[in-house]
């Protein structure tokens, strides 16, 4: 693909997402389309939201477990850009008015005190950076087809990136930890919707450490020149699967000693 082609791709995203109109997989409309490709998409429908004047207030990472990587055929994770238009108060209201088609995940947010780039980091230097986590809920959506109406073939991983790794919003607990006093493999979440039990899940899910999840998002801005910066939400990737909410659910995560956040779509 060229630049010309990864800027029409992200002016199609963006209007998918303004309009609710879903278009198809950009997978099948350019065969070979790498990895590559797709970041420099995502990255492109960034900066057109920038230029509008949205503010950048984080970074997401998903594709965390081994369950969903075999999901998708690739062994590593994926990342996306969270915005401030993205962000949901604790208890407060999502409009589903807003969105396609939803799903909510529960994970832990990393909130920095210093910066953070480059390989090799581990899950102390991670730790060392960090000023607080706390539980969350990420919010997800999708500007493309999941399965092609024609064609029946589903989205690659892919798509999912360009798609700026599903992610279409964020619940963050008020509620701070210190990462030094917790041990946050065995943090977990038991999630409710409408009352009935979902999901449960541990954050040693993600990557065996959720902290190893940071880690792998610094390497890899790191490669181009970026760095995670102080006060950036850092979503480290879910613990659960994702469940699927519509107008009227009510979703409620009880993280034990972390407390509880919680969220209702109308």
């Amino acid at each position: 693909m060229t630049p010309a082609d990864h800027a029409r791709a992200a002016h199609r995203l963006d209007e998918a997402e303004r309009t609710r109109q879903q278009i198809r997989m950009l997978s099948l409309e350019h065969p070979n389309m790498t990895m590559a490709d797709a970041y420099a998409i995502q990255t492109a429908w960034r900066l057109l939201k920038l230029t509008r004047g949205v503010r950048l207030i984080g970074h997401k990472i998903g594709l965390t477990s081994k369950a969903m990587q075999a999901a998708v055929g690739i062994d590593t994770p994926d990342s996306g850009f969270l915005t401030e238009e993205m962000l949901f108060p604790d208890g407060g209201e999502v409009p589903t008015s807003r969105f396609i088609g939803l799903r909510i995940e529960a994970e832990l947010a990393f909130v920095l005190k210093a910066p953070l780039t480059g390989a090799g980091l581990t899950i102390e230097d991670v730790i060392a950076a960090t000023d607080y986590v706390s539980p969350a809920l990420e919010i997800l959506d999708t500007r493309i087809f999941r399965v092609d109406p024609q064609t029946k073939q589903t989205r690659t991983v892919y798509d999912t990136i360009a798609d700026n790794a599903a992610n279409a919003g964020l619940v963050v607990s008020a509620r701070r930890f210190d990462p030094r006093e917790i041990d946050l493999r065995w943090a977990g979440a038991i999630v409710a919707k409408n009352g009935e039990i979902e999901e449960t899940g541990l954050a040693a899910g993600v990557l065996g450490h959720p902290a190893r999840g940071i880690a792998w998002l610094a390497a890899r801005r790191g490669e181009g020149g970026q760095r995670l910066q102080p006060g950036e939400i850092l979503l480290a990737g879910s613990f659960i699967r994702p469940i699927e909410v519509a107008a009227g659910d009510r979703i409620l995560a009880d993280y034990g000693a972390l407390g509880e956040i919680a969220v209702h779509f109308v």
